[in-house]
């Protein structure tokens, strides 16, 4: 039986979902969400240019997922990544400065640069020495004082495989936000009242992944999306495998322990004994 809500980490489902003006208020209200904004918080955005419209999403290339701007001009650059990506913190960064230096192209003065917060969901753990905290905050502070001085650049990743909740014990709209990220694709219409509860907003993102409002065409599109990151990941794993058997031929030459070498590789011992007879 076909499961009624397709995935909210496939491309072209998180844009349907908050990268198009009908949906622009849940995209509002996610962020303000996310960001703890009770007060203060965000009213308007609107779309720049390094977003991707839904008809190329498929074709999908080397730029950000959704890209606005508050009323006040303040840049949200928000990332869906679904496979790790060694340097992922780096790119957070080089498209964040990015954002930064474009505002100058258009003019207007250093002390009129307007602040720029990336926002990752991730769909793998990005730091995993924090075990604990699923959603983080990084923002630049003076060592000594610990003030915040240099305010332009804030990062926050939501790393969903922290994200240990279950359906019963959500109470925050953070956590109803990780949940559906995680859990959409599993939940069914008589489970969607308790994970809701009286949110019209996060209904309707419910609402957007709905299978049967979707169109043939719009289903084909969004299948070649799943394949196409199936059919990336494959390769990513058999690299990333390749590299661990060859770190571990090195490592035997160097004589270390079969224990050593499955601390440092990952591999099994049983696989590493495989290789001795090859070196």
């Amino acid at each position: 039986m076909l499961a009624k809500f397709l995935n909210p980490k496939n491309d072209l489902a998180f844009k349907r979902i908050f990268g198009t003006e009908k949906n622009k208020d849940i995209l509002i209200h996610f962020l303000n969400d996310i960001f703890g904004r009770s007060t203060n918080p965000i009213e308007e955005v609107s779309f720049l240019k390094g977003s991707q419209d839904p008809e190329i999403v498929a074709q999908r290339v080397s730029v950000v997922d959704l890209l606005c701007h508050d009323a006040e001009g303040n840049r949200f650059i928000i990332e869906m990544q679904v496979d790790s990506e060694p340097g992922f913190e780096k790119r957070a960064q080089y498209y964040a400065a990015r954002t930064y230096i474009e505002q100058r192209e258009k003019g207007i003065k250093f002390a009129n640069l307007k602040s720029v917060t990336f926002l990752a969901i991730t769909d793998f753990i990005l730091f995993p020495n924090d075990k604990q905290r699923y959603l983080t905050h990084h923002i630049t502070l003076d060592k000594e004082t610990y003030e915040q001085n240099l305010k332009d650049f804030s990062f926050s990743f939501l790393e969903l495989p922290k994200f240990k909740k279950t359906k019963e014990q959500l109470t925050t709209l953070t956590e109803k936000w990780a949940y559906f990220f995680k859990r959409a694709m599993n939940t069914t219409e008589e489970e969607l009242p308790l994970i809701v509860g009286s949110d019209n907003i996060i209904k309707r993102a419910y609402d957007e992944l709905n299978r049967f409002a979707w169109t043939d065409e719009e289903l084909r599109a969004y299948e070649s999306i799943d394949m196409k990151q199936a059919a990336e990941k494959a390769i990513l794993e058999g690299a990333i495998e390749k590299e661990k058997f060859e770190i571990a031929k090195k490592l035997l030459i160097l004589k270390l322990s079969l224990q050593d070498i499955a601390t440092a590789t990952g591999l099994s011992e049983a696989e590493i004994k495989k290789l001795e007879h090859i070196t």
